[in-house]
């Protein structure tokens, strides 16, 4: 029995009590035809919501002709046949066989400057309802193939993780002056194996620390997977999650970009939890984010993973997770470095007075330090420094948090003088040298700092001897003139006696 167009049903429909009625009354069909036509309709394929008075009519008139086959869509006579010219059909698909990339638009064109169809006198859609006819709209070959996609599941819990942020409600968080909502973004990893969510907490944000938070609880809760498939957002391929991930020895996957069906499970996980949990919360009892965060781990412990899973066989999340608790990797003796391995390195330059600067807070280093660029280790979590580097990670002591005012009754650490060697100078002397030219001394020698054999002119000075830094015969006797009369730069009276 060959099945009725659904459009004919929806027709019939609208026809309603003219069709079950045997008679009709002078200029009552008229009548019906004009209140139908001012009623609204879900037409199907249609955005339009009211139907023509002729339509309706005509679609009377089949129904007492044919029956229920008078109202099925008819087939257009000429369908598949084009009213393009055979010459210039024919110039049409060999442009599309010579180069199968060529568009719509490119065809059109080439024929118009080739002169064989003259300009806007043939249509784009004429074009492409005769290459949709020949086989030809498409490309041929793997470009036009449909991707293909399959589901799958790993064999055992803990071989992939997924990981993905969902938008969660608001919830009041307190400022430094009032209280205010905040929007919440929940950071999942759920086990593709078992279903179960190896950890899950709203947070304030989206970025990498958050992600990074949930992922150091998920290690510690539920082992260490063998790959991480992520989102292809910037906070996923953060240098530090990534370094953690290495580390770790856990394959770090990212999605490809618009493409969500690649982690299909955390997305129908995210619907669980907003039919089941999200739409329960009575937000009147959230006061604050750990509100929030606690009710969510409650559910989960209690509900979520407590119940069959239509996917896992009737399974829970939490027994399937259970039964291969065998092959779980554990952290084993890298639990005892699990904090370390989630420390940040930030660069900041030492000041002068030994003291740097991380989250608005000062901290003090050794004063060696000073005027170097150093790295610190921070544990971005607890918002402290807990340690110094070089560039290449060897430590370089603590930090501790800067207090000024016990600072005043420290007592500084002064260094020695540094004394240089005395050496002797036996090189050109530059104030000797102007000494020299200034007062027009000739034939002066230097030796052990001592001036032999001095002689000065144009000072009226004669057989002035210099010996061992003493003036003899000169008047000059410790240091004090005798008998040294100067006048108009000139010396008179100056007599020069030999001892």
């Amino acid at each position: 029995m060959k099945q009725i167009e659904p459009l004919a049903l929806f027709r019939l429909s609208v026809l309603g009590a003219m069709v079950s009625r045997e008679q009709l009354g002078r200029g009552e069909l008229k009548q019906l035809i004009r209140e139908l036509a001012q009623r609204e309709y879900a037409i199907p394929g249609s955005a339009r919501r009211h139907i023509g008075e002729k339509t309706i009519q005509a679609w009377y008139y089949a129904w007492r002709r044919e029956g229920i086959a008078g109202l099925e869509p008819k087939t257009r006579v000429d369908r598949g046949r084009s009213k393009i010219a055979p010459a210039i059909q024919e110039a049409v698909l060999s442009a599309k066989r010579d180069n199968p990339r060529r568009s719509i638009r490119q065809i059109l064109r080439l024929l118009e400057t080739a002169g064989i169809v003259a300009r806007r006198s043939l249509s784009r859609s004429a074009i492409h309802r005769l290459l949709q006819h020949h086989g030809l709209s498409q490309l041929a070959g793997s470009a036009s193939l449909p991707e293909e996609k399959r589901s799958y599941c790993a064999e055992f819990a803990g071989s992939i993780w997924y990981g993905d942020v969902m938008h969660g409600p608001r919830v009041p968080v307190k400022g430094a002056v009032s209280q205010a909502l905040r929007k919440t973004y929940l950071v999942s990893l759920i086990d593709d194996a078992s279903r179960l969510v190896a950890h899950s907490a709203f947070c304030l944000g989206e970025t990498a620390l958050d992600i990074e938070g949930v992922l150091k609880q998920a290690l510690l809760r539920r082992g260490v997977p063998i790959k991480l498939v992520v989102d292809n957002g910037a906070a996923y391929r953060a240098n530090t999650l990534q370094g953690i991930c290495a580390r770790l020895g856990i394959h770090l996957i990212f999605c490809r970009p618009y493409a969500p069906e690649g982690k299909g499970k955390l997305e129908r996980w995210h619907r669980t939890l907003r039919d089941q949990f999200l739409s329960e919360l009575d937000e009147r009892r959230i006061t604050d984010l750990d509100e929030l965060n606690a009710r969510l781990w409650a559910w989960l412990e209690q509900v979520y993973h407590r119940t069959a899973h239509a996917g896992l066989g009737g399974l829970t999340p939490l027994a399937r997770y259970q039964r291969d608790l065998a092959r779980i990797r554990t952290l084993g003796a890298k639990a005892a470095q699990l904090d370390s391995l989630f420390h940040h390195r930030v660069t900041r330059f030492v000041r002068k007075d030994g003291t740097v600067s991380y989250l608005g807070q000062r901290f003090e280093l050794a004063y060696e330090l000073s005027g170097k660029t150093v790295r610190l280790v921070v544990d971005p979590h607890a918002a402290r420094v807990v340690g110094v580097e070089n560039d290449v990670g060897q430590s370089l002591g603590s930090a501790t948090a800067l207090d000024a005012i016990a600072n005043i009754k420290r007592v500084r650490r002064k260094p020695e003088p540094a004394t240089p060697p005395a050496a002797l100078r036996t090189g050109p002397n530059l104030v000797e040298l102007a000494h020299a030219q200034y007062h027009g001394v000739k034939d002066h020698g230097v030796k052990d700092h001592g001036v032999k054999d001095h002689g000065v002119k144009d000072h009226d000075v004669k057989d002035h001897d210099v010996k061992d830094h003493g003036v003899k015969d000169h008047g000059v006797k410790d240091h004090g003139v005798k008998d040294h009369g100067v006048k108009d730069h000139g010396v008179n009276h100056s007599a020069n006696k030999e001892d």
